[in-house]
This record gives structure tokens, sequence and C-alpha cells, in this order.
């Protein structure tokens, strides 16, 4: 990646700034690990909750999505919406009543109101769907008023905000996961039965991303004047390494047991220049157009390659820039054989040297599906919602709110899977030298029972 000397200069200092940062003591980043303040979450039961009742936090986009998904639930009640424009919140209030469900708390017109429903009586879970920055401070919040919390992702963006959550958690007792959709996809769930049952074998690497071109949806000025605004805009024109690292990411996880058996020790991270957000913008406003002339520091293509404490690799990549068909990757290799993603095939012993027919991928698709997806796939196609992954993870969080069992991603994946936000530009910026991962969980991944084959 090309660099003229003032950039060079720069990213020197600051490399030298973090190797500062790493000589010092105590430091909560990435020598060893702060002193725990609470009890550890690991496997944590929360008291049951006879009714979920539930704190929107932003109703634009995810948000207008989840309520009338969640309302639909049994056991389950919203008792408070939230957004910043009080349009958007009548529009759901007027879709609960629709539903035949009764009137919520409503709060919207100030920037600070959504602390008014973390203090709510009425609220047992706060639900947050809003712009990245807003996630980590509002589920902090949130905990400290005795509520559990879940965000949409990245649920922080800092190392010291992924403490923040844990120490949080630990003080307060409380829930903390990402809504990490991606984890109950259909693809992902039967991954997840071939890794349980041993088809695979001993995994050895995974390979996960986000690869999606949104270059249109990045550069749509008629954004800026709602509470999105551009946000992701303003991010790639300030940082570089992978912003977005978690919905190919969580998935590979619960593959492979981190945190619960195994852990992340290392990453290193490379990023290539940035090329089609420019291009996309000359062809849009114009060569000599300032959005054309902006300077955008997040590359086009970014990837990670994390290797974990019992020498098994996962490979990260990040991509919005690029005129390419989604993927997440989602590839699992084992000893016995390997699925990879998009489009979905296996290989298999004694055959691996070839992907199976689709009459071979059909009878294993039959033979492994996962429960979830088993009992409840067509109400889950129903609802909608990413194919129905939506669906299943908020039935499968409420379920698990109401009997106190253990949530399927503990606040200790939450703050690992988002750090590689932080780590992956920590890496780039030092010319893709390798960087430690943070032990979130302060030994408790060597005791942690893996996730079971789970269902409601």
């Amino acid at each position: 990646m090309q660099m003229d000397r003032r950039g060079f200069l720069k990213a020197a200092a600051w490399a030298g700034g973090v190797a500062g940062v790493l000589a010092q003591p105590g430091c909560r980043a990435f020598a060893g690990f702060p002193e725990r303040k609470g009890k550890s979450m690991v496997g944590f039961h929360a008291a049951p909750l006879e009714k979920v009742r539930i704190g929107i936090l932003g109703v634009g986009n995810r948000g207008s999505a989840a309520v009338p998904r969640l309302a639909g639930l049994p056991g389950v009640e919203i008792t408070a919406l939230c957004d910043v424009y009080e349009d958007r919140v009548a529009k759901q209030v007027k879709v609960l009543s629709e539903q035949g469900k009764s009137a919520p708390e409503c709060y919207s017109g100030s920037k600070d109101e959504w602390r008014r429903v973390c203090e709510s009586a009425n609220v047992d879970l706060i639900y947050i769907c809003t712009p990245w920055l807003w996630h980590t401070p509002m589920a902090v919040y949130a905990m400290q008023c005795g509520k559990h919390a879940v965000t949409e992702v990245p649920a922080a963006m800092t190392i010291e905000q992924c403490w923040q959550l844990v120490d949080t958690a630990e003080a307060t007792q409380r829930h903390c996961m990402s809504l990490e959709n991606c984890c109950y996809g259909y693809n992902e769930m039967l991954a997840l039965m071939l890794c349980r049952k041993g088809v695979l074998g001993e995994l050895v690497h995974g390979e996960a991303g986000y690869l999606h071109d949104q270059r249109a949806s990045n550069l749509n000025e008629e954004a800026s004047g709602s509470n999105q605004g551009q946000w992701r805009l303003e991010w790639a024109k300030q940082h570089t390494g992978n912003p977005y690292p978690t919905h190919g990411l969580g998935p590979v996880c619960q593959y492979m047991d981190i945190n619960r058996g195994d852990r992340f020790e290392a990453l290193t991270s490379m990023s290539t220049a940035q090329f089609g957000l420019s291009l996309a913008a000359a062809a849009k406003f114009g060569k000599g157009s300032e959005q054309a002339k902006t300077v955008y520091k997040l590359g086009d293509m970014n990837t990670t390659l994390i290797r974990t404490y019992r020498g098994k690799t996962i490979m990260v990549q990040y991509d919005t820039s690029s005129p390419r068909p989604y993927s997440r990757l989602n590839t699992i290799s084992g000893t016995k054989g390997i699925l990879t993603d998009y489009p979905l095939r296996v290989a298999l012993d004694p055959k691996a040297d070839e992907w199976m027919s689709e009459q071979e991928l059909e009878a294993l698709k039959a033979k492994y599906v996962h429960p979830l997806w088993d009992k409840n796939g067509e109400a889950a196609k129903k609802a909608g919602g990413h194919g129905g992954m939506d669906f299943l993870m908020d039935l499968r969080l409420c379920h698990c709110l109401r009997k106190g069992l253990p949530l399927d991603i503990s606040v200790y994946d939450s703050a690992l899977w988002s750090s590689v936000v932080e780590l992956s530009e920590r890496s780039v910026l030092r010319g893709g030298a390798p960087v430690a991962v943070p032990d979130f969980t302060r030994g408790g991944w060597k005791t942690a029972d893996p996730l079971g084959i789970v269902t409601v």
C-alpha cells in the first residue's frame, strides 16, 4: 500500500505510541486482563422471567423490522419504544396496535431519551438497534439500570469498550449479547451440527467474511437527514481495518469452541488501498466533486488472520466497496472434510477430492438439520428477517430469558468478536504486525462448556 512521507511518519508515530502502550504494566487493552470486579459470566443463569418486557432503542431500519417480529413471540411484550424521530415511534405503535398488542411507553425528541427507557421499571430487556457508536454506552447503562442488554453488531468499536461490556456484565450480573443473527442461519447451523457430530473431524481452519457491495447505500445522500445519517461513511474516512467482523466470524467461533475450550491468541491484518468508493463517487457526482475528492482511510479489502491457543486459524475478510456477489464465506475445514458456503458445498473422506453431488448434499442436510430449524423452520421463513435467522435468534433469546438458561452468545463472545475492529486497525497501521488478543474470559475459556445443540 503506497503512502506519502507524511502519511508514513504519522503511521510510524502511531505504531510507536502503540509500543509504548504495550510496555505499560496493567494496560487494560493488551497486558493480560484487568482484575475482575464482579462474578464470572461463564455459564451464567439469570432468574427466569415469566414475561420478557422489551424496550427497543432505535426503530429505523433494523429496529422497525424487530418490532413485529418480537411482538409475535410467546411470553414477550414490547413495553417501550424509543427513537430520536417521533414519527418512527408512532409508526411502530400503529404496527403493534394492528397486531392487537398493548400500546408501549413512547420516547422521542431527544438524544438522551433512551436513558429513560433503561430506567423504566416496566422493562426487563433493552434491545439496541442504533448506529455503531451508541451500542456500548447504551448496553452499559442498561445493565447498570438492572436490565439485560442485547445489541446490534458490533457490540463495541474499541478494546476499552469491550472491557466496559465485560466489566459491567460481571458487576451487575446481567446478560449482554450481540444480536448476531448469522449464527442462526440455516447453513451456519447445519455446519454447527456437522462439527458437533464429528463429521468434519478435528477442526483446523475457518474462513469468515462480510463481502457486500454497499457503494450505492454508502453514497446515498438522502440518508444524511435520518438518524442513520452516513455514519458508516464517516467511519471509513477516519479508520482502516475491519469495522464489521462479526457476521462471518460469530458462527465460525461457535464451530471452533472459541471462548469454550479455545481462545484467540493473536492476529495479523492487512488492507488494500481504497479504490471503490472514490470511483463510485466520481461516477455519481463527477470527478471534480467534493465527494470524489474525499479521502477514505478504509481499504477496499481487509484480510485478518487469527491464530488460536490450540493452533487453529481463522481468516476474516471485509469488503463493501467492490462489485461482487454477497458472501460471508462460512468455511470450516477439519481432518475429515470441509463445508464451504456461497454456494453451499461439502466434501468428506473418503471422497474429499470432490464436492458432494446435489443429491448427496440434500441427504446430508436432511440428516443433520439443526433442531431449531427442524422444529421452527416454517415459522421462521414465514416471519422473515434475513430468511428466518432473525426470528430464530429472537425466539431462542427470549426462550433462554424465560427459562433462566445461559444465552448462546455471551458477553465474552460479544466482546471478543467485536475486538477485531480495533485490533485489525492496529495491525494494519503497523504494517501487518501481529497483535495480541485479550482474554476477556480471564481464563474462563479453559473450563467453559461448548455450545450444545440447542432448541426451544
